[in-house]
């Protein structure tokens, strides 16, 4: 097989890069990994370069090249079925698939208002009824998730929907959102893995930094 190779952006902001990027540490699938840094005063005109949309993140495998973060992850389920990135219950595999999608695709208040930046020093916004909107979402899905499947993590084992949720952890954190028993557990365990805490730290140590999702 080929050689995977994930070019991703800022580990600071690209809560984007992270998602298969952090899916492919904890799943142990080995990866080249690239990190092409936002340029502003370009419009990262330099993304061009390797992917159809000029967005990040893009994986390369061999010849193929594949865009957007959740084709990316489905992509990896797919060639590397025995790594559990998916649940092995059908039923628990649709429900995973269902609250990636709409993390994917939703919480457009959360995003813009509180995005993700792993050196913020932390401290608390007031949030828009929106983006507590979006919030109070995301507590109904990990508690319902959490309650059926037993935790830790929202399927019971690390799966794609954790790697989509991610980011979420940071922003909870960093912007001092106040937790429910279920969030708190939750966040705490998306936080003690290594491949977390490596992104965190790099994000952290990064120099560069973009105004306009510095909150």
């Amino acid at each position: 097989m080929p050689n995977l190779k994930l070019i991703i952006a800022n580990k600071k902001y690209s809560s984007w890069s992270m998602r298969p990027w952090l899916a492919m540490k904890v799943a142990s699938i080995d990866f080249e990994e690239e990190l092409s840094r936002f340029d502003m005063g370009t419009m990262h005109a330099h993304f061009w370069e390797f992917s159809p949309t000029k967005k990040v993140p893009v994986l390369q495998h061999g010849e193929h090249t594949i865009w957007d973060s959740l084709a990316i992850l489905e992509y990896l389920a797919e060639i590397e079925p025995e790594r559990g990135l998916w649940p092995t219950d059908r039923i628990a595999r649709a429900h995973a698939r269902c609250v990636s999608n709409e993390m994917h695709s939703g919480f457009p208040a959360l995003r813009e208002q509180c995005p993700m930046n792993m050196a913020r020093t932390p401290g608390k916004l007031d949030l828009t009824e929106e983006t507590q909107t979006d919030v109070l979402r995301i507590e109904t899905i990990w508690a319902d998730c959490l309650a059926q499947y037993g935790g830790p993590f929202l399927f019971g084992e690390f799966t794609i929907a954790d790697a989509m949720f991610a980011p979420v952890v940071n922003r909870i954190e960093v912007y001092e959102i106040p937790k429910t028993n279920a969030m708190e557990a939750y966040c705490a365990t998306v936080k003690s893995l290594t491949a977390f805490q490596e992104w965190e730290h790099a994000g952290a140590a990064e120099p560069w930094i973009c105004e306009n999702v510095e909150v």
